[in-house]
């Protein structure tokens, strides 16, 4: 099923009812979330032996740790024996193992069973086959990334390629050198809108003259609602002007010292699907990773990073956090006031994409192949 070409100016949308629909969204979360890569962690957070986060990976909780090789691993969060949650908190650190809170089977950093209860009176049991579930996970820009597929996609199409589509090249990300940059801010949002609502906000800019006057400000042509992903390789120029990408237009920290010269002043956007979105500027990278966990609900994690001076030496990075702050805080605003009109009667056929959001279309396209099939619910 592809988007019906209404008009040489309009092209469809996705029906409302595919924002809303617990049948589709449980579809997605089999179909999508449980089959590709998922960005998960920031590397970084799991600085040493026996640190642990916990994510929510489609209708699966997963554990990622550090294990005392220095080695990631990630396991689902659920004991062999009765199927208790292991861990409850979204971090935490043990010292040698996990040990569930119901009967005490314990597990080693690499997931093994070492211990239970008259463990020594069942000399049958296979430890390994009976250790934690193994999730497939790598390691790219800094972020640990897992899959729960049995057999995962190409990790190297589906992300890498992702960043190669829309740059026209991969060797365009390198000197970003995002996996040395410094976390300087964290900002988690709650927003109360369909994950797919947020994506199609990301990709396009006719809604920028509109909700957003401090980006357009810094880029001027965004004001013409042209987004920067439309065109491969494009980068967005700052305002002649505007001396860094911060929220007054103000000087910005230090230049990533790797970037090339056409790279400078410049701002790129990537989605990579289904929950990424990576923003590069020449003194820092943003970088988004949404976890669905309603069709009504997604959780946003953003992520500032600078060179690693920077974070060390204190400087202040509040102007250039407050500038895509707000950009978010308008963006999740707009998403949660479309979402309640994606089950409304207006709405069952969906809405219209004009020129410059054409390519939404594509990612409409995705999504059908995906899940079109599905039976809604209602």
């Amino acid at each position: 099923m592809t988007a019906e070409v209404l008009s040489e100016s309009l092209i469809s949308t996705l029906p409302g009812h595919t924002y809303v629909d617990e049948n589709i969204f449980r579809a997605e979360q089999e179909r999508i979330f449980e089959k590709m890569w998922f960005c998960a962690v920031l590397a970084a957070d799991l600085d040493k032996a026996g640190v642990y986060k916990t994510v929510q990976v489609g209708r699966e909780s997963v554990i990622i740790n550090r294990t005392r090789k220095g080695e990631i691993r990630a396991f689902y969060n659920i004991c062999r024996h009765r199927g208790v949650k292991l861990c409850m908190e979204e971090s935490g650190e043990v010292n040698r193992a996990f040990q569930c809170p119901y009967h005490a089977w314990t597990y080693d950093l690499e997931g093994k069973l070492i211990a239970a209860p008259n463990l020594t009176k069942m000399p049958d049991i296979d430890r390994q086959k009976y250790g934690l579930v193994n999730v497939a996970v790598r390691e790219y820009m800094g972020y640990i990334w897992v899959c729960l597929a049995d057999e995962p996609p190409s990790f190297e199409e589906d992300v890498m390629g992702a960043i190669e589509e829309r740059l026209g090249d991969l060797r365009a990300i390198e000197g970003y050198d995002i996996a040395h940059l410094s976390l300087g801010r964290r900002i988690k949002y709650d927003v109360k809108a369909n994950w797919k609502l947020i994506i199609e906000n990301f990709m396009e800019c006719y809604h920028c003259a509109t909700i957003h006057p401090e980006l357009t400000e810094v880029l001027p042509e965004f004001a013409d609602g042209l987004a920067a992903q439309y065109f491969v390789g494009h980068g967005a120029e700052f305002g002649a002007d505007i001396k860094g990408f911060t929220v007054d237009g103000s000087e910005g920290l230090d230049v990533i010292p790797s970037l090339s010269e056409d790279q400078d002043r410049r701002y790129y956007a990537i989605t990579i699907k289904p929950t990424v979105f990576v923003n590069l500027v020449p003194d820092h990278v943003i970088i988004h990773r949404m976890f669905p966990l309603a069709a009504d609900r997604t959780i946003v994690e953003c992520d500032w990073l600078y060179l690693p001076s920077v974070v060390e030496s204190g400087k202040d990075v509040s102007a250039s956090v407050e500038l895509f702050h707000r950009v978010n805080q308008q963006d999740f605003d707009a998403c949660e006031r479309c979402q309640p009109a994606m089950g409304s009667r207006i709405y069952a056929k969906g809405g219209v994409l004009v020129p410059s959001e054409h390519h939404i279309g594509a990612f409409h396209d995705w999504v059908n192949d995906k899940v079109g099939d599905v039976v809604p619910a209602s």
